[in-house]
């Protein structure tokens, strides 16, 4: 696939694969956090609240008290995310990302966040179009495309939300652009080509028998996938 406009800039800013972590389970939140110290220096944690979601996950409150080695990202699939902003950043988060679809305000989620001192991505679900969301793409630092219906581990694929990347992409040429939700071994290639910056990935990972080398084997097929794209 020949290279398309904007994509030489980013031939030289490999794909990454950020493990996503989530568990209702405090003891598992420690065993995946202390496994994932071996394989990777930035995580995403999933947070959700049984409201935006209709599952529950552990809280704020247990990944603060975590001796944390890694940078890591919380990924806010809650109703009024901007009510954990503070809490997070003190627990020593580098970005937040909050649900387009969470908050009657997203421009003032975003306001506070970078108020703290906080990075910020915007995460939207599979069924929420471009133009819904396009005039806050210029205020936030990575946008999150949503895969699968947000909330639980194991959510069936969404294909079609790829050509909301490529539809992105040619508008943003140099935008953060993220993939969350039902990959794995056998389509995290294809999903590369679409030109993404980073791919998370929780059960492909955490629910196989060596999740470092899950992590490894998956971030070698993402970066084939991308390779392919400029070719």
């Amino acid at each position: 696939m020949p290279a398309r406009h904007g994509d030489i800039d980013r031939m030289d800013k490999p794909i990454r694969v950020i493990p996503a972590i989530l568990t209702d389970d405090p003891a598992a939140l420690e065993t995946m956090a202390r496994q994932t110290e071996g394989f990777t220096d930035y995580a995403q944690f999933d947070i959700m609240d049984g409201r935006f979601v209709p599952s529950i996950s552990v809280t704020l409150e247990h990944i603060a008290a975590l001796s944390i080695k890694f940078d890591w990202e919380a990924h806010l699939m809650v109703k009024s995310p901007e009510s954990q902003l503070e809490g997070f950043q003190k627990a020593g988060a580098q970005k937040v990302v909050f649900h387009y679809e969470a908050t009657p305000s997203p421009q003032e989620v975003i306001s506070q966040a970078k108020g703290l001192g906080l990075k910020v991505g915007l995460a939207v679900n599979p069924e929420t179009p471009v133009a819904d969301f396009f005039p806050l793409t210029n205020e936030v630092d990575s946008v999150l495309l949503l895969t699968v219906n947000p909330g639980f581990y194991g959510s069936p694929f969404i294909p079609e939300v790829l050509e909301k990347a490529t539809e992105l992409r040619r508008s943003h040429p140099q935008m953060q652009i993220d993939i969350d939700g039902g990959i794995k071994e056998s389509n995290i290639a294809h999903v590369a080509r679409f030109g993404v910056d980073a791919i998370c990935v929780g059960s492909a990972i955490f629910r196989q028998p060596q999740p470092g080398e899950s992590y490894r084997r998956l971030l070698n097929l993402a970066r084939e996938g991308a390779q392919q794209r400029y070719q």
